[in-house]
């Protein structure tokens, strides 16, 4: 949405006590702006900090899912609902390097656990999505970064190559495995992306 001149000089006529008002009502309806801030302001612990923790929410929830109920629809739900989690924590902390490792993390910890029984063709798929997606935002990263992430893509290319289902999928949509290395991502993966979505072999 613009804002017109009229309108911040407006905003800007307000007397400090208006203004505070106004904000505390915004970030009473805003949870993640009002974290966000808190996070900039005064909240003693660094983005470092903040992406340990999920490392830890990560494991632990997945690990316990995984003891518990290896359903291939309620991992689904599971695996949507760190998703989120992690989007929270990179909308709070502009964490960039935490959006790609903390999903790459997920996707290997869901991976470790096989499913008991039920067809997995709708997780799989929203894992390889994943993995594509987080592929496109891995060369958007400062290359110094790929050193942190090289395990992790290692990792999830043993797991797929290791699962006879997993890896007819991934040669089905077209995700190759030699890109599964932060330096052989192609530049152009974000198109590649794009072509894969529109054919439909994501769904």
């Amino acid at each position: 949405m613009e804002y017109s001149k009229e309108f911040k000089q407006a905003l800007s006529a307000f007397t400090s006590a208006e203004k505070d008002k106004l904000i505390f009502r915004l970030l009473r309806k805003d949870k993640i702006l009002s974290q966000k801030l808190y996070f900039e302001l005064i909240d003693p612990e660094n983005t470092d900090d903040k992406r340990e923790q999920m490392e830890t929410y990560i494991r632990q929830t997945v690990t316990a899912a995984g003891k518990n109920n290896r359903n291939p629809k309620l991992f689904l739900q599971l695996i949507r609902k760190v998703s989120a989690k992690i989007t929270e924590h990179v909308k709070i902390t502009t964490d960039k390097f935490g959006e790609v490792s903390l999903n790459l993390m997920l996707i290997a910890e869901v991976l470790k656990h096989p499913l008991r029984h039920g067809d997995s063709y709708k997780l799989d798929i929203y894992l390889l999505n994943k993995v594509l997606r987080m592929l496109t935002l891995t060369v958007k990263l400062d290359p110094d970064y790929y050193i942190d992430l090289i395990e992790l893509y290692k990792l999830i290319k043993s797991q797929i190559t290791g699962s006879h289902q997993l890896k007819s999928i991934s040669i089905n949509i077209g995700l190759k495995q030699e890109w599964l290395d932060p330096d052989n991502v192609p530049e152009n993966i974000a198109d590649i992306y794009r072509d894969i979505k529109s054919r439909g072999v994501l769904r």
